[in-house]
C-alpha cells in the first residue's frame, strides 16, 4: 500500500494465466510432445508384433506380446488425450521401428526395445513437471510408471537369459 490507501499494484491474477507463461508447457508444445510419444509408441507396437514370429521360445513371445499390449494402450491413450486438446494424433511410426527391425538376434532386439522405453522415460520424466492438465497429468504418469515397469520385467529376463549355461 502507498502513503494514501491505494494499492501499490494490480491484484496477481495468476489462476488464470496462460500455462507457458506459467511455465508449463503450452498447447503447441504438448501437442507436438504428445505426437512424438505416439510414434515412438507406434514404432514399439510394431516392434514387439512383428518380433512375436522370431520369439526363440514361449517365455520370450509372451513378454514379447505382454509389451505389445502396453505400447498398444499408451498408442490409444496419446490418441485420445491429442483429441482432448483438439489436435490431430499423428498418423506416422517412428523411426525405431526399422532400427530395432534391423536386428536380428531376438534378445538384442529386446535390448534394443529397452532402450527405447527408457528413452520415452526420459522424455516423460522432462515432460511431467511441465503438464498443468491434472487428467493428462495422470495419464502420462501412468505411461511412465508403466514403462519402468516394463524396463525392469525385461531386463531381468534378458539377464536370466544370459545367466544360462
Amino acid at each position: 500500500m502507498s502513503d494514501d490507501d491505494t494499492p501499490a499494484s494490480a491484484p496477481c491474477y495468476a489462476a488464470g494465466a496462460d500455462d507457458a507463461y506459467m511455465g508449463y508447457a503450452g498447447r503447441d508444445e504438448l501437442v507436438g510432445a504428445l505426437n512424438e510419444l505416439l510414434e515412438a509408441e507406434r514404432a514399439g507396437a510394431r516392434v514387439t508384433l512383428e518380433s512375436r514370429a522370431d520369439s526363440p521360445d514361449a517365455a520370450t513371445a509372451g513378454l514379447v506380446m505382454a509389451i505389445h499390449h502396453d505400447e498398444a494402450r499408451w498408442c490409444a491413450m496419446l490418441s485420445t488425450q491429442l483429441k482432448r486438446l483438439a489436435a490431430e494424433p499423428s498418423d506416422r511410426t517412428g523411426a525405431f521401428h526399422g532400427k530395432a527391425m534391423a536386428i536380428a538376434d531376438p534378445m538384442e532386439r529386446l535390448v534394443f526395445l529397452n532402450r527405447g522405453q527408457a528413452w520415452v522415460v526420459r522424455k516423460l520424466t522432462a515432460l511431467l513437471p511441465r503438464v498443468r492438465d491434472d487428467a493428462l497429468h495422470a495419464a502420462l504418469s501412468a505411461m511412465h510408471d508403466s514403462h519402468v515397469e516394463n524396463i525392469a520385467t525385461a531386463d531381468a529376463f534378458v539377464t536370466a537369459r544370459q545367466d544360462r549355461p
